[in-house]
């Protein structure tokens, strides 16, 4: 049975970026509860681990719970058998959909042809997504999930027209666009004109196809502006969520400083309790800046909280400074 879940949602929807060390289980179930998004991304997965003998260990990143719904796994590599698997796997362990990396700029994995390294392969990047579909196809006792890409306007220049062009003859779902290069990674403003046209080839090509917005949006209510004035379908928010975790909130409050760290000890909480000793708790401390900042003392509790090791350390200096501070 075929479920294109894409076509069900309520335009312009948001989406939570897939962000590496960022949109865990954890920080995706603390969202999911708080002021959760319309689609959720996980991490991106290696499609090569997941085939590997470390697979256990790859497979934690697609680690999901039913109220992160919709949810999409997000799969990078270079080879079209590890997708084709890769695939089959995401569908049968129950994910709403699977989208293709082609946007990642980061060095290490460009320099493996990956990533927004697939921009140069167009050839590749084909054979990815149909054997992407493939697997998909071939899940047993899966509904057949829908096949996404997230990628960026170009490699070293911008090609929008011509590279969106191309996904967008491969049949695929949704389409992500990102509005830098990834030689421009993070250090220019995103170009939504440039988002712009892909909705306009999506238009003359293939009208069914999703595509989503994603660059420089720091809320729900600037998602919602984007995409009237760009005509994207749904937007993708990242590091906004880092200055506001309650930044798919379609309807805006102002948040205590308490608010915050009781979201604080909840996440380390369920950190804690998720992975054991799976994980280092240092991974944890990059999460306290999204909760401990805008109010007063909040530097000098960030600054004692990077010395913790544990939960229990965490919940002390927070009840310290809370019962002195409220």
């Amino acid at each position: 049975m075929a479920r294109n879940f894409w076509q069900q949602l309520d335009t312009p929807f948001t989406v939570l970026a897939p962000m590496e060390d960022v949109t865990d289980f954890v920080f995706r179930e603390i969202i999911a509860q708080t002021a959760p998004p319309n689609v959720f991304f996980t991490e991106f997965t290696n499609v090569a681990g997941l085939m590997s003998e470390g697979r256990k260990v790859v497979a934690q990143r697609l680690k999901f719970s039913e109220k992160q719904r919709p949810i999409v796994a997000q799969i990078w590599g270079t080879d079209p058998k590890n997708y084709y698997e890769g695939a089959k796997l995401v569908a049968e362990m129950g994910f709403d959909g699977v989208d293709i990396n082609m946007g990642c700029p980061q060095r290490n994995v460009v320099k493996q042809g990956a990533g927004a390294g697939l921009i140069e392969t167009p050839k590749l990047a084909a054979e990815i997504i149909e054997s992407t579909k493939e697997g998909v196809l071939a899940a047993e006792g899966a509904e057949k999930i829908p096949v996404s890409v997230k990628t960026r306007l170009g490699f070293k220049k911008i090609i929008t027209k011509e590279w969106a062009e191309f996904l967008l003859k491969q049949d695929i779902a949704a389409l992500t666009m990102h509005g830098r290069t990834q030689g421009q990674m993070s250090k220019v403003p995103a170009n939504w004109d440039e988002i712009k046209k892909v909705v306009k080839a999506r238009d003359e090509i293939a009208p069914e196809t999703v595509i989503i917005g994603n660059g420089d949006v720091a809320d729900h209510k600037e998602a919602v502006k984007k995409a009237k004035k760009y005509g994207v379908d749904g937007v993708m928010i990242g590091r906004g969520i880092f200055t506001n975790p309650w930044a798919f909130e379609k309807a805006p409050i102002e948040h205590t400083p308490k608010e915050h760290l009781d979201l604080l000890l909840k996440h380390t909480k369920l950190f804690v309790d998720t992975w054991e000793t799976k994980k280092n708790f240092a991974i944890m401390k990059k999460f306290f800046k999204v909760y401990v900042r805008g109010f007063e003392g909040a530097s000098t509790l960030r600054a004692g909280l990077m010395g913790c090791e544990s939960l229990e350390e965490v919940e002390t200096i927070v009840e310290k400074f809370m019962n002195k501070n409220f």
